[in-house]
């Protein structure tokens, strides 16, 4: 195969990358085209035209459809050509890194506001905790004095029952002390449960039942 069958097949296949830019496509066009011209072939502005649109990726499509509405290719310029599809080229990019600052800022205000919620759930979680704290605290506290009281009721309880028996005890005492009998004027019990006044009662009936058979 001849030197220029193979730049016609390298032509042919050209096609710009994706990671490529205008600008170095531009330059793989030249190269081959001077290679052309190095082995007597001048290749034609049209050709080298129609080639650029049809080898470019598809994020040119809009313009390239545009340009073919607009322009007559056949009397276009590689060069205004290339100017073209360049100023197309950076707006597309500064739409991209518009775009990719946006994502970004969002980004990070999403990772703030995650950020927040993490430190309002771990601030959340430590109130949480000390109220719990607290809370145990104030239960010991609580079960603490409610006995101590108990206790303290129960002893309180106590003695006034052993001070109201021995009230009981002693206010009877006194009142034993403080009763006296009209028969024999003795003290500590009374008139119906004095021995003299029930024997000078039994005396009486005895009396009483023996003039009775008499009669």
């Amino acid at each position: 195969m001849s030197k220029l069958q193979l730049l016609t097949n390298q032509f042919e296949n050209l096609k710009m990358e994706e990671d490529e830019n205008i600008q170095e496509f531009h330059m793989n066009i030249l190269n081959i085209a001077n290679a052309f011209d190095s082995l007597g072939e001048k290749m034609p502005e049209e050709k080298l035209v129609r080639k650029i649109l049809s080898s470019l990726p598809k994020r040119f499509d809009m313009k390239v459809t545009a340009i073919e509405k607009a322009q007559d290719i056949s009397s276009m310029k590689v060069e205004e050509l290339i100017g073209s599809l360049q100023n197309f080229e950076i707006m597309i990019n500064n739409r991209v890194e518009m775009k990719e600052k946006n994502i970004a800022l969002v980004s990070n205000a999403d990772i703030e506001e995650t950020q927040g919620n993490l430190e309002n759930d771990e601030n959340l979680a430590e109130s949480i905790l000390l109220l719990g704290r607290l809370f145990n605290k104030i239960m010991k506290q609580t079960n603490w004095r409610p006995r101590s009281d108990d206790q303290n009721i129960r002893y309180n309880i106590s003695e006034k029952q052993i001070n109201e028996k021995s009230f009981s005890t002693d206010d009877k005492g006194n009142q034993s002390k403080t009763v006296q009998c009209y028969e024999c004027e003795g003290y500590g019990h009374s008139r119906t449960d004095c021995a003299t006044f029930l024997k000078k009662q039994k005396k009486s009936l005895t009396v009483a039942w023996s003039n009775e058979d008499v009669s």
